[in-house]
């Protein structure tokens, strides 16, 4: 082999192997194979009653991370609600990160998927005051559930939101 064709070969071979993901313990990461599990939720979800109306916006902003945004609008104007959402594939760890205005000073809470099943995916913190489990579901009619749960004032509590895609 001559040397142009050693070095050529040399460029190739260290392109593919620099083009590799690791995980934690060394390990190549073929895809973000975790972050591929919620990409149903993709889109625009509502759910609007007499109280006003709830928005949920995922869209990609990379291979690793969904971005979301969620709010809570009463009277066509009054926000009540406004919450940055995270969804990140970290090694082999899928994180789910809010950040809710006017709470926790502004700083980041980040939750680690617990559990995932076809169309279900659930993170938790059991340090968060609360909640501790956040779980998103689609459901068999194509309409999207996202339930807050975990002890609030020494109670157990539950809230769900049900929405539908808009877009």
């Amino acid at each position: 082999m001559n040397k142009l064709s050693l070095s050529l070969l040399t460029i190739l071979l260290l392109s593919f192997v620099s083009c590799n993901k690791y995980d934690a313990n060394g390990n190549i990461i073929k895809d973000y194979e975790e972050l591929e599990k919620a990409n149903w939720m993709l889109g625009e979800w509502e759910k609007t009653d007499s109280l006003g109306t709830l928005r949920e916006i995922w869209e990609r902003l990379d291979d690793s991370t969904f971005v979301g945004l969620s709010y809570y609008i009463q009277n066509e104007k009054d926000t009540l609600h406004n919450e940055q959402v995270e969804l990140m594939q970290n090694g082999e760890h899928l994180i789910y990160t809010t950040t809710i205005k006017g709470e926790n000073n502004d700083s980041p809470i980040p939750f680690q998927m617990t559990k995932d099943e076809d169309s279900l995916l659930v993170f938790e913190n059991p340090k968060h005051e609360y909640p501790q489990k956040i779980q998103y579901k689609l459901t068999k009619n194509g309409s999207l559930v996202a339930t807050v749960s975990g002890k609030q004032n020494g109670k157990n509590s539950t809230e769900n939101y049900p929405m539908n895609k808009v877009k």
